[in-house]
C-alpha cells in the first residue's frame, strides 16, 4: 500500500505502518489531500503492484550512519530528502545495540524500499485477498500539537473467503453501530456546539438510563450500600494527596483558578471524594464495612482522533462505589462484589465473558505504594477467585497505579470483547490519606479499599447494549415497551385508556394518535423497534380488548387488557 501511495501521489512522507487486529494501517504526509473515494484508485495501483511478484528482500544496515544513508538516499526514491523526515526521526528512536532492518522489492522497474522490523513475505504476489477500507486523521506520535497525518486503514486474510467473511461481520457490525441506532432511536445525540465527547441524552436514552440506575440502586440497597453525591469539581490538593496528579495528569482538563488563587480541577474520578466522606468523622469497626455508592460523572481528556461514540467520550457517569473495610472482612466482600457484578451480567444476557486479573509490573515505575501492600492485596483477588471457581489470567501491568484489579471482558454478539465491570482492592489510598477505624482493642487500624464498577459508565454501557441487540431491547430495559396505534380518530380516547392502564401498573407506554395510515404507523414502530404494539378499532372497544403485535413473535390476535397486562408479568 504504501509504494503504492508513493507512486500515485509523489512527495508523500511515510511515518509508520503497523499491523492491527484485522488489519493493518499507515500513518502518512500526503502532498494533497484524499478522500474515501480515492482508496479504490490506490487499491487498484496495489493490485497491479502484487501481480508484479516483487521479491521482498530484508536489508540489515551495518550501523547507524549506513541506517541514515539508505534512508535518505534509497528510501526516498529520488522523491526529496525531505520525503524522509519521519524515517530519520523513527531511526533516532530506534535503541542503541540494536539492529536496524529494511525491506527491499522490486521488479519490472519498479521499487519501494521502507524501514520496517518485519518480517514480511517473500514476494508482493502472496498478498491477494486485501482490501482498503477507510481514512481518519492521527497526529505523528498521537500528540496533538505535532503535524496531522493521513492514516490509511486496510485489511488482508489468506483466502477470498475470509475476507468476505470479515466484509460481513462489518456490515452487520454497521447495522448494528450504536451511533447510528442512537440517533434513529431517539436514545443520544452529540452537538458539535456542544463539544466533542460530551453526550447529549435524549428521553429515550434517558430513560433506559434510569431504568439501569433503578435496578443497581435496589440492588445495592438490598446489598447494603449507602448512596452518596459529590460535586464535579473539586480541588486540586485532593488529587495531589491521592496521586491522581502524578499518574493521571494527561488525562485531567486543563486546571481552574478562582479569584483567591485556589486551583479546581474537572473530577476525573470519585474516589477521593469518598474518602473525604470516610474521614469525615471517627470510625468504629462496628460501622464496618462501609459501603459509598453514587452514579457520579467524572471527566477525562481523551484525544478527538480516539473519542467513538458513546464508547469512549470525555464525560461519563460510572456506577461507582468504594467499600471501606477492615482486612479481615476484604476476601468477603470481595466475593461479595464479584456476585454483584454477575448478577448484572446476566440481568444484561451478557454471560460469555472472561476474567482478566490485573496485577503489577514491578518494572514500571507509574505504581505507587509499598511491595507488601500489593503483595497482600494481589493474593486476596487471586484468593477470592479460587474460593468462587473462576477461571481468570493473569495480566501483569494491568493493575491500577494503587492496586490490583480483577476485569470482566465481555464477548459480544459480533464476538467483540470489551472490558465491562471492574474491581480493585487498595490499600495505597488508606495510607495515603492515613485512614483509620477504632478497633475492638481500643486502637486505631486502617482499613483497606475496595473500588468498584459493575456496568464501568453508563455511556458506554448502552452503547455497548445498543449494538449488542440491535436496538432490539429485552422489555425490562425497552425505553418504549408499549405503543398503541388507534385505526382512526374516534379510536383515540379508548387508546388513553388502554395506555392509563398500562401505566398505572408500571409499563412504559405511549399512544401513536397520528393522522398517517395504520400501514406507516405499524413500520415506523417496528423501525422504532418497539416489543408490543397493540391496535384498536371499533371491535376492540365493543369487546374491551387490544389486537396484539409482538415483536418477537409477530400478530398474537385480540384478547383483553388484562390478559395483556397478565402476559407483561
Amino acid at each position: 500500500m504504501a509504494q503504492a501511495v508513493t507512486e500515485l501521489y509523489p512527495g508523500s512522507k511515510l511515518a509508520i505502518g503497523p499491523p492491527i487486529e484485522n488489519g493493518f494501517y499507515y500513518d502518512i504526509a500526503l502532498p494533497e489531500p484524499i478522500k474515501e473515494e480515492d482508496l479504490e484508485r490506490i487499491e487498484g495501483r496495489m493490485r497491479e503492484l502484487a501481480a508484479l511478484a516483487q521479491p521482498i528482500v530484508r536489508r540489515v544496515a551495518g550501523d547507524r550512519e549506513e541506517a541514515r544513508r539508505i534512508i535518505l538516499e534509497e528510501c526516498t526514491l529520488g522523491q526529496g530528502k525531505e520525503t524522509a523526515l519521519y524515517k530519520l526521526l523513527l531511526l533516532e528512536a530506534v535503541p542503541e545495540g540494536e539492529e536496524v532492518s529494511f525491506y527491499d522489492q522490486q521488479a519490472q522497474g519498479h521499487r519501494f524500499i521502507d524501514l520496517c522490523r518485519g518480517p514480511h513475505v517473500e514476494n508482493t504476489s502472496e498478498i491477494e485477498h486485501f482490501k482498503l477500507m477507510s481514512i481518519a486523521g492521527a497526529y505523528w506520535r498521537g500528540d496533538s500539537s505535532n503535524e496531522q497525518l493521513t492514516r490509511i486503514y486496510g485489511t488482508a486474510f489468506e483466502s477470498a473467503e475470509e475476507l468476505a467473511q470479515h466484509l460481513e461481520f462489518l456490515e452487520e457490525a454497521k447495522r448494528r453501530d450504536h451511533r447510528v441506532l442512537g440517533r434513529e432511536l431517539g436514545l443520544f445525540m452529540f452537538s458539535q456546539t456542544v463539544g466533542q465527547g460530551l453526550a447529549l441524552w435524549l428521553p429515550k436514552g434517558a430513560t433506559m438510563r434510569a431504568v439501569l440506575e433503578d435496578f443497581l440502586k435496589d440492588e445495592q440497597l438490598r446489598r447494603g450500600y449507602d448512596p452518596v453525591v459529590t460535586p464535579h469539581i473539586g480541588s486540586i490538593k485532593l488529587y495531589e494527596k491521592s496521586g491522581h496528579i502524578l499518574t493521571y495528569r494527561q488525562k485531567m482538563f486543563p486546571f481552574m483558578e478562582d479569584e483567591e488563587k485556589e486551583t479546581f480541577i474537572l473530577k476525573p474520578m470519585n474516589c477521593p471524594f469518598h474518602i473525604e466522606i470516610y474521614r469525615s468523622s471517627l470510625r468504629s469497626y462496628r460501622e464496618l464495612p462501609i459501603r459509598y455508592a453514587e452514579f457520579g460523572t467524572v471527566y477525562r481528556y481523551e484525544q478527538s482522533g480516539e473519542l467513538a461514540g458513546m464508547l469512549r467520550v470525555r464525560g461519563f457517569t460510572q456506577d461507582d462505589a468504594h467499600i471501606f473495610c477492615a482486612p479481615e472482612q476484604l476476601l468477603a466482600e470481595f466475593k461479595s462484589v464479584v456476585d454483584i457484578m454477575m448478577t448484572v451480567l446476566k440481568k444484561l444476557g451478557l454471560e460469555e465473558y472472561r476474567v482478566r486479573l490485573g496485577t503489577r509490573d514491578p518494572s514500571d515505575t507509574k505504581y505507587v505504594g509499598h511491595d507488601e501492600n500489593w503483595r497482600q492485596a494481589e493474593s486476596a483477588i487471586v484468593e477470592a477467585c479460587e474460593e468462587l471457581g473462576l477461571a481468570y489470567e493473569l495480566s501483569p501491568g494491568d493493575a491500577a497505579f494503587y492496586g490490583p484489579k480483577l476485569d470482566l471482558i465481555i464477548r459480544d454478539a459480533l464476538r467483540r470483547e470489551w472490558q465491562m465491570g471492574t474491581v480493585q482492592v487498595d490499600y495505597n489510598l488508606p495510607e495515603r490519606f492515613e485512614l483509620e477505624y477504632i478497633g475492638e482493642d481500643g486502637k486505631p487500624h486502617r482499613p483497606v479499599m475496595i473500588h468498584r464498577a459493575p456496568f464501568g459508565s453508563l455511556e458506554r454501557m448502552i452503547g455497548l447494549l445498543t449494538e449488542q441487540y440491535a436496538g432490539a431491547f429485552p422489555f425490562w430495559l425497552a425505553p418504549v415497551q408499549v405503543t398503541v396505534l388507534p385505526i382512526a380518530d374516534r379510536h383515540n380516547d379508548y387508546a388513553q385508556q388502554v395506555k392509563d392502564d398500562l401505566v398505572s401498573t408500571g409499563v412504559r407506554c405511549s399512544v401513536d394518535d397520528r393522522r398517517e395510515t395504520l400501514g406507516k404507523k405499524i413500520r415506523e414502530n417496528q423501525g422504532q423497534k418497539v416489543p408490543y404494539m397493540l391496535v384498536l378499532g371499533d371491535r376492540d372497544i365493543e369487546a374491551g380488548t387490544v389486537s396484539v403485535r409482538s415483536r418477537e413473535e409477530g400478530d398474537l390476535g385480540a384478547m383483553a387488557v388484562e390478559a395483556f397486562r397478565a402476559r407483561l408479568g
